[in-house]
């Protein structure tokens, strides 16, 4: 571990070390026809499907996830953003065992427009990414999860390992690349392609392109009622939609530092917003979070920022309330999916990394 591992660094290529190792099992039936449909159909996760499988789809529109994370000063260097794994004093919240599962934090219902202000502030300060033409946003993440696994008339709570996940997309969203174990080969598969009506798919909220986020308003009410717009009856209630919605943006993008702290902003003004007062990403970085629960499946969604810096490290989604999942067995203290950002450049090609 690196002995100050909570303070974002630049460097020429990610140094993040070896993280534990977690047991591998097979996908559920159908995983991987799922990934592929959602790639298609660009749209975001129902939050309760997400309980009986993986939580996360390595497919969406997150093939960008991340920018959030550049967006804090200090952070960028020759356009790449480089962050360390590490820890920090105190309870030890990290997703551990076989089966994932977590301390859960105490919530602070009034803390959240006082931080996301302090986190937008160090946002807006970032410099912004900068690309040559022809270059590709790539970003990689860790990330793991916990799902319900059924074989026969058996279902049982198994985990989707930790792995790196990689990903290449040019700015406007027309070619990319994705390599991530256990829903790619090694070398990974296309992410170009026509959507399933046969025409060239569209840039939206839920399937951003880098160019694509460029042109989003970068006023938070604005910005706000355009996602409550495009993501109308998704999801389980407008509120936890558009949370989930600017949470993608911040794991699988790169938005610029003022889009970037009009997200927080907008977040802000979300009903049901709170802090969490520990957390820790994928790759057992802690930090404090800005969270929001889904009451409908009692899974808490929680965005995860250095304590010291406000920078951006990952997000996480734990069942804090109830049961869920065939049978009930995501039990609360259960993390359905943790990811921690840790490389976002611009690079020359697929497979290249910086």
């Amino acid at each position: 571990m690196n002995p100050e591992p909570n303070q974002p660094r630049t460097a020429n290529r990610q140094e993040s070390g070896d993280l534990p190792a977690i047991e591998e099992h097979d996908l559920p039936p159908g995983r991987h026809q799922f990934h592929k449909e959602r790639l298609m159909n660009r749209i975001h996760e129902d939050r309760i499907a997400a309980a009986a499988r993986p939580a996360r789809n390595p497919f969406l529109r997150k093939a960008i996830l991340l920018p959030a994370a550049a967006a804090l000063a200090g952070a960028l260097a020759v356009g790449a953003l480089v962050v360390l794994p590490g820890g920090a004093n105190g309870t030890d919240d990290r997703a551990t065992g076989p089966v994932l599962t977590t301390t859960i934090g105490t919530v602070n219902a009034h803390g959240a427009p006082g931080l996301l202000d302090r986190i937008s502030l160090a946002a807006a300060e970032a410099d912004a990414p900068k690309g040559r033409a022809g270059q590709y946003v790539y970003i990689e993440t860790r990330a793991a999860g916990t799902y319900v696994k059924t074989v026969g008339d058996k279902s049982s709570l198994v985990s989707q390992p930790l792995h790196t996940r990689q990903t290449w997309r040019s700015p406007d969203g027309l070619k990319g690349w994705l390599i991530e174990p256990g829903n790619t080969g090694p070398e990974g598969i296309t992410l170009e392609g026509l959507d399933e009506q046969g025409n060239i798919p569209k840039p939206h909220l839920g399937a951003p392109s880098h160019d694509y986020l460029a042109a989003l308003p970068t006023d938070p009410d604005a910005l706000l009622r355009k996602i409550y717009k495009e993501t109308e009856g998704q999801g389980n209630g407008k509120d936890q939609q558009a949370f989930t919605t600017i949470g993608d943006l911040l794991v699988e993008s790169w938005p610029s530092p003022e889009l970037t702290a009009a997200l927080y902003k907008a977040a802000a003004k979300i009903p049901g917003v709170v802090t969490v007062d520990s957390a820790t990403d994928a790759a057992g970085r802690k930090g404090v979070a800005v969270a929001r629960l889904d009451e409908v499946g009692g899974q808490r969604t929680e965005w995860i920022f250095d304590t010291r810096t406000y920078a951006f490290l990952g997000e996480r989604t734990v069942q804090v309330k109830g049961d869920a999942g065939e049978g009930g067995l995501i039990k609360p203290g259960t993390v359905v999916h943790t990811a921690a950002v840790m490389v976002r450049a611009f690079v020359d090609d697929v497979k290249v990394t910086p």
